[in-house]
């Protein structure tokens, strides 16, 4: 058994309980909610490397062997998504820092963020299905007050829509659950696998693997997504940035864990399913972010774009496409905090989040500019940057399992994605300005240094690919063999 594993989870939990002690010490807060975050992406990194030499690390707490107690397991996947976690809300924090106000941080802002981690974090070590819908609960509880946290008038309509509907979801997810231990008679996932291969993934199972697909689409903004646009455009930069980085991809990793250790046996119905929501959540997303002269709405509208490519290169579950969807999952959790926080600055600094009302910001801010250009090509896929590497594979992935559709239209929303960012470039940043540095509604300074640190690394993410590439492949083939994961839980115990 390995401690560290339980690290990334007690960590952010026990900090965050301090910190709600000492409210009004900002500084303070400052100062531990950012050694917190460093210290779990240090954490990270010690695990991806045990992991790459051992395999996955297990930690069964209470020293109850699975599947009688509760498993927390860090295979390389969510090794991974924890490190990349770390550093996208370490730079949040940072922006955090210069922009969210003393109002925010007196109303615990710091300790939710924390809070919120927990639950991310929770949600990728956990081996245990019920375990996942707790922490998935203590992500939404923290993200239910900071969509609110300031009361605004827009903030308070978009928080009733946002926690509506993933109260409903919650509600599916338990009654998804319910019926799951009902026919298995068990909740640890690995267990979980090993009855349904037992079994056979056929009658109820069926109908109770695709309630879990609803749920974790609803949670991922994959088709059923109408409630994000506005929810996450509606509070500040930084908690929109931390919302679009983490809490979508914490419903696709659902559906990559899920689907990859427990209704694996028959993709003909649930891999195709999920290659079909993609399609249309990418067609659609690309649709939304093309239409809108917002910047809010077009980089919103981008996360929708975003998920539907992750889940198209694991619906083609081959090697390729698994790989791909890995390395694109890191890339956009990443590319999205920088693009949400440059998108916040330019809205910040004038005022208005309306296209046609701003131009020439790139005379007085060459620096934020040019960082937005380089997200832009990013996401777009264009070398040599981290989303070049990532569209490769996924769309090779989709071609290798003869879902050509399915590719093309990844190349096609990836077109119109570049389209709709470069209309925010060409219209907000080029061209004549008015605005002087006195007009101005606020001002830049420590803004652009975590906005530069994603910057340099989604050019370290693609330039430096083969150095990385290992650990994403040895994630890959994880998903692809559920036997590796079983045997790390499990061990040598017979299975009750």
């Amino acid at each position: 058994m390995n401690n560290l594993v339980v690290l990334p989870i007690i960590i952010p939990l026990i900090t965050g309980l301090v910190l709600a002690i000492f409210n009004r010490q900002i500084r303070l807060h400052r100062l531990l909610s950012l050694l917190a975050t460093l210290s779990i992406s240090v954490v990270a990194i010690l695990l991806m490397n045990q992991v790459a030499i051992d395999g996955p690390q297990i930690l069964q707490l209470g020293n109850w062997e699975a599947p009688f107690g509760i498993s927390l397991v860090a295979d390389m996947l969510s090794a991974i998504l924890v490190l990349t976690t770390g550093i996208v809300v370490s730079c949040c924090l940072l922006y955090a820092f210069a922009s969210i106000g003393r109002e925010r941080e007196l109303k615990y802002f710091y300790p939710l963020v924390l809070f919120l981690l927990t639950g991310v974090n929770g949600s990728f070590l956990t081996g245990d299905i019920f375990n996942l819908f707790v922490c998935f609960e203590v992500m939404l509880v923290a993200s239910y007050v900071l969509i609110s946290l300031g009361g605004t008038k827009l903030q308070l309509r978009e928080s009733f829509k946002y926690i509506l509907v993933n109260l409903i979801s919650s509600f599916l997810f338990l009654v998804s659950i319910a019926y799951l231990y009902g026919m298995l008679g068990s909740l640890n996932m690995a267990h979980l696998s090993a009855r349904v291969a037992e079994a056979g993934q056929v009658g109820l199972l069926i109908p109770v693997s695709i309630l879990f697909l609803i749920v974790f689409s609803i949670k991922a903004g994959l088709l059923l997504f109408y409630w994000l646009p506005g929810s996450y455009s509606a509070p500040p930069a930084v908690i929109g940035a931390i919302f679009a980085a983490l809490l979508t991809k914490v419903g696709a990793y659902a559906i990559i864990r899920i689907f990859s250790l427990i209704f694996y046996h028959d993709p003909q119905i649930t891999h195709s399913l999920i290659g079909i929501l993609a399609g249309i959540s990418m067609l659609l997303g690309a649709i939304g972010a093309v239409a809108y002269w917002d910047i809010k709405r077009i980089l919103t509208y981008n996360v929708i774009i975003s998920i539907g490519l992750i889940l198209a290169g694991f619906a083609s579950f081959n090697q390729i496409g698994l790989t791909g969807s890995v390395y694109y999952i890191v890339h956009d959790m990443l590319v999205k905090a920088l693009i949400f926080l440059a998108g916040g600055t330019v809205i910040y600094v004038t005022g208005t989040s309306k296209i046609r009302e701003i131009s020439g910001l790139i005379q007085l801010h060459p620096q934020l500019g040019w960082m937005f250009f380089i997200g832009t090509l990013s996401l777009a896929g264009i070398p040599p940057l981290s989303g070049f590497v990532g569209k490769v594979l996924i769309t090779g992935g989709t071609f290798q399992a003869d879902y050509f559709w399915l590719g093309g239209i990844g190349l096609l929303t990836s077109l119109m994605a570049l389209y709709s960012l470069m209309k925010i470039f060409m219209n907000c940043f080029w061209g004549n300005t008015e605005l002087t540095p006195e007009m101005e509604k606020g001002s830049t300074r420590g803004l652009l240094f975590p906005i530069g640190i994603l910057a340099a690394l989604t050019f370290l993410l693609g330039l430096g690919a083969e150095g990385i590439y290992q650990y994403v492949e040895l994630a890959a083939k994880g998903l692809l063999d559920p036997g590796i994961y079983i045997g790390a839980v499990l061990g040598s115990n017979p299975i009750p």
